[in-house]
């Protein structure tokens, strides 16, 4: 029997995995002939603690152009670790599902998820990693630049899950990663510590600074997120004096690579992070990023239930 593998952040795998990850999902998106039964007879769980528009919907429409079936279960059917342990659904779950796909509050969810599910367990969301989300992001790239090998992408926010998730891809693969947030925002240790560890490998640069002048300089991506993330609503005043400095607008653009691609994981709010005139504007590829979330999610579920 195959052992089963989970997608419960980037450590889970190696460069060439990710590649081939990347690859598939480009070759659905432009083949648009192609006809795939990948997940004929298989049902996929979604299993949501947190509200979601392009997660829940790009992963309902992947499985059903794969010919698999989509279960939706949203805090009313299953509250982890208090109507139910976390193990005990996990268990169950396996009995009637080929795969679950969590979108949760802590990590440490998709975790106990992935030790006690017996069939593969996909990260939709936590608040450590944003797995799916990093791969819709360079494919992206891929797409729009070319050679990712020669791209420096800048960040600019909090260093949040999807900023843990963005860095540890890049790290994988060689892409030079600038990431500019507050002071008390930075991203997590452990998660700096092991993208170096993979960048000695791949000879990936990663500079970190509470300068975004100094991380757009000559980017050929920047990346925005929103300053405060749901679950933070209580933060938000003190979010957006901590983060006023840290707008994407014209004038900080201007510093960057005169073709640079402007990303948002959305949603977005114009006016805080990111004006208008940018994510609006003629650099920004933010919905062919959204629209890459459904096809890098296809190439995921391909991989971890491929026989």
């Amino acid at each position: 029997m195959k052992q089963k593998r989970d997608l419960l952040s980037m450590h889970d795998l190696s460069s060439s995995e990710i590649l081939q990850i990347l690859s598939q999902a480009a070759k659905l998106k432009n083949d648009k002939s192609l006809k795939t039964t990948h997940l004929k007879g298989k049902t996929v769980g979604l299993v949501f603690q947190k509200p979601s528009n392009r997660t829940r919907v790009s992963f309902e429409v992947a499985v059903y152009q794969l010919g698999g079936n989509c279960i939706y279960l949203g805090p009313a059917e299953i509250n982890l670790g208090k109507r139910e342990t976390t193990e005990d659904v996990a268990k169950t779950l396996s009995r009637y599902l080929d795969c679950i796909v969590a979108r949760t509050f802590s990590h440490k969810d998709i975790i106990e998820l992935g030790k006690f599910a017996t069939v593969p367990v996909i990260n939709g969301l936590s608040d450590l990693y944003h797995p799916c989300q990093a791969f819709a992001d360079i494919l992206t790239v891929q797409e729009k630049l070319g050679d990712i090998s020669k791209v420096k992408i800048a960040y600019i926010g909090d260093g949040n899950n999807v900023c843990h998730s963005l860095l540890l891809i890049c790290s994988k693969l060689g892409i030079n990663i600038s990431i500019a947030t507050p002071e008390g925002y930075e991203i997590s240790n452990d998660v700096l510590e092991s993208a170096q560890s993979y960048a000695k490998e791949t000879g990936t640069v990663i500079h970190t600074t509470h300068l975004p002048e100094v991380a757009v300089d000559s980017a050929n991506v920047i990346y925005a997120d929103v300053w405060t993330s749901m679950g933070q609503e209580e933060e938000t005043d003190k979010r957006l004096k901590d983060f006023k400095n840290y707008q994407i607008n014209a004038s900080l653009v201007k510093l960057a690579d005169p073709g640079y691609i402007f990303l948002h994981c959305l949603p977005a709010h114009r006016g805080e992070e990111v004006t208008s005139d940018v994510i609006d504007g003629p650099h920004s590829v933010v919905f062919d990023q959204a629209e890459n979330r459904m096809h890098a999610e296809k190439a995921i579920l391909i991989f971890l239930l491929k026989k």
